[in-house]
């Protein structure tokens, strides 16, 4: 059999003008969703790799690339031709969610690797497992395993990979950098970057705030990232703690949020600090179950839950309506901090960017997520430290408004960095906070000053305040009084926002009372 055969078996010769729009076991299905041009060419690449002779293949597909789409297909093609498959899921949380994306897909006779699973059909052709299942049974008879976020190391894989050469290992990630996986997969294509997917609006726009930014010197450096306890130590304290709820109140929008802590009593004390002022929040962590983590789910779609606290729990595999990223847990690996900055950068109606807050500088360290991107998998040897590859000028906050940019003028709030003596200047590029390209973002129009200042005039009025509060308050947000054009009669009741970050200036005013 040629290599061009060989490989056709998997992701699916053309069945029809298209070569890949019908491949699959039920192409009546009304639901099933049309590949995206990206996703086509990530066919075409694994093809083309698939018939030089390669067997373990990585698909680099960056947040919101659609790999489960992906993989659906793939699978489609290797069941048109007969032929068996295993989907290995990294947790077994995401074993049901799986199933039911790829049965959405038109696929069929999908049996479930877990413990009293009402899916367990051990003669299903396509198995989906975790990773930790297939570890504990023998694997069961196949042709082709996919492996999804296959950065995510595992001993089951590595050794089925060297004694089952005979198999067919597709791999998925958006950030597949781990040290020394080219010494186990052969190859990796590379579809489209999380740049390119902003660009052809897949993704949405960003902007990264870093308020805070601990000082880590002392902390250690454990298996390549911080030591948790130490860096616990540091995150812990009231003040940092304070700042992370007073920033949100004050630039969150009350956005739909989700918030890393570096373990589970920093992001169970950010949960109470959230509550305590006001805000409808949740905690999650790995021993949150499936009914409790879906419950929370719905009440955060449903805008009933504003803030839902976590580790690294939700830094893959979900898909929420998620606005606001709240990064309160310092790291040294690039992957974890394109996976946590991920999760927001789905775009969403009502607020078509992300806004970052990242307060343990991450964005600062590691750079922006749209300027991290490797090409190859790397191929560090046992034992050798991983080369740390800085493709970018990193970016530095403005010292005005503290947002993270590597142009001369903030886009956020206009201030021009003015060049120092052996410092270099930028070379006047303007970006959209995270963006490498030129654009520059318009500060808040005239409309949206004119509803602040009155939702700040009903409060006054409302609460008995004297008179100027409303241009006090105004001017704290604006940093200028208000301009003689607006309206300062009209009043109108203020939404959630406002009332955050009335709350946030409230906060501040009382921990400097506590300091005199």
């Amino acid at each position: 059999m040629t290599k061009q055969a060989s490989m056709s078996l998997f992701v699916g010769e053309a069945l029809t003008p298209h070569p890949y729009a019908n491949l699959g076991t039920d192409l009546s299905s009304p639901i099933r969703k049309k590949l995206r041009p990206h996703q086509v060419a990530g066919l075409d690449m694994l093809r083309a790799s698939l018939g030089s002779g390669n067997r373990r293949v990585v698909v680099q597909a960056a947040t919101g690339y659609g790999k489960t789409l992906l993989a659906a297909r793939i699978i489609e093609g290797a069941r048109a031709k007969g032929k068996r498959v295993i989907f290995t899921a990294p947790a077994i949380s995401l074993i049901d969610q799986t199933i039911a994306a790829f049965e959405a897909e038109g696929l069929q006779h999908i049996g479930a690797m877990q413990a009293s699973h009402p899916r367990t059909d051990a003669s299903a052709p396509i198995q989906i497992a975790s990773v930790q299942t297939l570890a504990r049974r023998s694997v069961p008879q196949a042709d082709m395993i996919i492996v999804d976020e296959c950065h995510i190391r595992s001993k089951v894989i590595d050794d089925l990979m060297a004694s089952r050469p005979d198999l067919y290992f597709i791999g998925l990630s958006a950030t597949p950098w781990s040290k020394g996986m080219a010494h186990f997969w052969q190859d990796m294509v590379v579809p489209i970057t999380i740049e390119e997917l902003i660009d052809r609006k897949y993704l949405s726009e960003f902007r990264v705030f870093a308020p805070d930014v601990p000082d880590l010197s002392a902390v250690q450096t454990v298996a390549g990232d911080y030591n948790q306890p130490q860096l616990a130590d540091v995150m812990e304290g009231k003040n940092i703690m304070a700042n992370v709820v007073r920033t949100w109140l004050e630039r969150g929008e009350n956005r739909p949020t989700i918030l890393f802590g570096v373990n589970c009593q920093h992001a169970k004390d950010l949960h109470t600090g959230f509550e305590e002022a006001g805000v409808a929040a949740a905690y999650v962590d790995g021993m949150t179950d499936t009914i409790e983590r879906k419950l929370i789910e719905k009440h955060f779609r449903a805008g009933e839950v504003k803030v839902v606290c976590s580790v690294r729990t939700l830094s893959t595999g979900i898909d929420w309506p998620v606005s606001c990223i709240i990064d309160a847990a310092p790291t040294k690996s690039i992957m974890l901090h394109t996976q946590k900055i991920g999760r927001g950068l789905r775009i969403n109606e009502g607020t078509e960017d992300l806004l970052v807050l990242d307060h343990a500088g991450n964005s600062l360290r590691l750079g922006l997520v749209t300027d991290i991107y490797r090409h190859a998998l790397d191929d560090t040897e046992p034992g050798k430290k991983q080369k740390v590859e800085q493709t970018e000028k990193l970016p530095k906050p403005c010292v005005k408004c503290e947002c993270l940019h590597v142009g001369v003028i903030c886009p956020n709030c206009g201030h021009e960095k003015k060049p120092q003596s052996g410092v270099e200047a930028a070379d006047g590029e303007l970006i959209e906070m995270t963006r490498g390209k030129v654009k520059k973002v318009a500060g808040p129009s005239f409309d949206e000053k004119q509803k602040f200042l009155a939702m700040a005039t009903w409060v006054g009025r409302k609460r008995g305040y004297k008179q100027g509060y409303a241009a006090s308050i105004y001017r704290k947000k604006f940093s200028v009084w208000p301009h003689h054009t607006l309206d300062t009669r009209a009043a109108i009741e203020p939404d959630q926002a406002f009332l955050n970050y009335q709350a946030h200036l409230q906060i501040a005013y009382a921990k400097t009372q506590g300091k005199n």
